[in-house]
């Protein structure tokens, strides 16, 4: 119960402050029901930050992220799970789990210089930056949950004569899929609410990302809070949409990959 109110509370709060005229706002506690409801909030902030591009370009770099993700994630996987005889894939497995131990910070500043002089200050080095950036934890999931495979489905694909790209496709990626949707929908609240890396990557303002000019509700001395939270309010719905519908994936995903 306690759980859940950690989510319905702040979201409630959301909703009442989206529904609020300006004359209402920080009048009498925020969690007030307003007396007068003020639906055109909505409207006004579509149009205010352009929510319809914003939205288009999000939703371009999410989808180009998550699709991205789940397949280079689960390659790089599949080779270090099968091939983990091998040296060179033990020292990938390595290399990719002292990944995670590397500060973000540290790396911000030369990967918004690589991106530059790559041509990539963009949406599109967005979503680079997301795939590449999460193939470290992404693997380690995919490989956890490869171990639980049993290889022989592989060997008797290998025995009709599929290759190993065609074993891959045909036979593991299909059985990957609680573990695809974990893994996608990690990536997709990841890229969907990221802040830092669009505004940090992207020269061109109009192409900015929806988290990025909803700063625009904020002034210097004031900021709109009942345009703010309309705006947020539109942005989160997407992602509660996504998770509705996957969350008994994600739940199965991360339980079977914790098996081994």
């Amino acid at each position: 119960m306690g759980a859940s109110a950690t989510i319905l509370i702040p979201l409630y709060f959301t909703i009442v402050m989206a529904l609020k005229t300006p004359d209402q706002v920080g009048v009498g506690s925020g969690l007030k029901w307003p007396t007068t409801i003020a639906l055109d909030n909505f409207s006004r902030a579509w149009v205010m930050v352009d929510f319809g591009k914003s939205l288009m370009v999000t939703a371009t770099v999410t989808v180009v992220s998550v699709v991205g993700t789940i397949l280079a994630s689960s390659l790089v996987a599949y080779a270090i799970t099968r091939n983990w005889q091998h040296p060179l894939f033990k020292f990938s497995y390595i290399y990719l789990l002292a990944g995670l131990f590397i500060p973000f910070p540290v790396l911000i500043l030369p990967l918004i210089k690589q991106t530059a002089v790559l041509g990539l200050d963009n949406p599109a080095g967005v979503a680079v930056m997301h795939i590449v950036g999460g193939i470290a934890f992404n693997s380690l999931l995919y490989i956890a949950f490869l171990r639980s495979l049993p290889v022989e489905l592989e060997e008797s694909a290998r025995m009709d004569g599929a290759s190993t790209w065609q074993t891959f496709w045909k036979v593991v990626f299909p059985l990957l899929g609680p573990m695809n949707a974990t893994v996608g929908i990690f990536a997709f609240l990841g890229s969907w609410n990221d802040f830092l890396l669009p505004q940090m990557i992207i020269a061109d303002p109009s192409l900015q990302t929806l988290p990025v000019v909803q700063s625009l509700f904020q002034g210097e001395f004031n900021t709109e809070y009942n345009l703010a939270f309309a705006s947020y309010l539109m942005a989160m719905a997407p992602t509660l949409i996504v998770y509705i519908f996957a969350q008994r994936w994600v739940l199965s995903g991360v339980m079977r990959g914790a098996i081994k």
